[in-house]
C-alpha cells in the first residue's frame, strides 16, 4: 500500500511539472511568428488539402488548448488562440490536429481501436469511481472483494484506452512535423520549436497513461490485501 501511495505521489508531481513546462513552452513559442504569417486555420486547411482531404471543416472553438479533431462530423476544431494566430506554437497544434484527420482518412489502426473503445470507456468512466468506492466499502463491511474487482475491471478499460491513445497522439505529431518541414511551413530557424512544443504535449499523455496504470495497480493491491484479510 505504501508503495502504491509513493507511485501516485511521484506521478502526480511529475504530471504537474510536465503541465507547467508545457504551458511555459507554449507561451514562449506563441510569441514567435511564422515567416509566412500563415495562421493556424491557414495551415490546417493547407495540410488537409495537401493530403487530399476536402471533406473536413476547420472551425474555431472557445477556450484554451481545447483543440481536437472530431471524426463524427469531420471537423478540426482549433481553440481561438490557435485558429487566428500565426505563431509557431499555433501552427504546430493545428498541424497535429490535422494529423488525426489524416489518420482517419487512411484508417490508421490505433485510431480505429481508440474510436471503437470510446462508447465502452464513456460507460466505464461514468460508473467506475462509484463501483470502486462501493467495493472498498464492501471490503470494510463484509471482507468481500467482488465489487472492487468489478470496479478494477472497469478502470482497466480506461487504462487500456489511455495507452492506445499514446501511439495515436505520437503518430499525429510525427505526421505534423514531417508535413510542416516538407511543405516549407517551418524552417531551420523554427522547426525545432514546433518539435519541442509537440514533444512536451505528448509527455502529458505519457504521464496520464502511467498515472492510470499506477492507480490501477493501487486498487489491485487493495483488493489483494482485502482478500488476505
Amino acid at each position: 500500500m505504501f508503495i502504491g501511495w509513493v507511485l501516485l505521489i511521484v506521478i502526480g508531481v511529475g504530471g504537474m511539472i510536465v503541465s507547467q513546462v508545457l504551458k511555459s513552452k507554449f507561451n514562449k513559442y506563441s510569441k514567435v511568428p511564422l515567416d509566412s504569417r500563415m495562421t493556424g486555420r491557414d495551415v490546417a486547411e493547407k495540410m488537409l488539402h495537401d493530403n487530399g482531404i476536402y471533406d473536413v471543416k476547420v472551425t474555431s472553438t472557445p477556450g484554451m488548448l481545447t483543440d481536437h479533431y472530431n471524426p463524427a462530423n469531420k471537423t478540426v476544431n482549433l481553440s481561438e488562440g490557435v485558429y487566428a494566430s500565426n505563431s509557431v506554437a499555433a501552427v504546430a497544434v493545428a498541424a497535429h490536429e490535422c494529423g488525426h484527420a489524416v489518420q482517419h482518412a487512411y484508417a490508421y489502426g490505433p485510431l480505429k481501436m481508440r474510436s471503437a473503445l470510446v462508447p465502452v470507456v464513456s460507460l466505464a468512466s461514468k460508473w467506475v469511481m462509484w463501483v470502486l468506492l462501493g467495493g472498498i466499502f464492501m471490503i470494510q463491511m463484509t471482507h468481500s472483494t467482488t465489487l472492487l474487482w468489478i470496479g478494477i475491471a472497469l478502470f482497466a478499460v480506461t487504462t487500456v484506452f489511455s495507452f492506445i491513445t499514446l501511439p495515436v497522439e505520437i503518430n499525429a505529431s510525427s505526421r505534423a512535423l514531417v508535413w510542416l518541414n516538407t511543405a516549407g511551413i517551418t524552417n531551420v530557424n523554427n522547426h525545432d520549436m514546433a518539435k519541442d512544443a509537440l514533444k512536451w504535449a505528448a509527455y502529458t499523455y505519457v504521464v496520464a497513461a502511467i498515472g492510470s496504470l499506477a492507480t490501477l495497480i493501487y486498487y489491485v493491491m487493495i483488493a489483494l490485501s482485502g482478500r488476505r484479510n
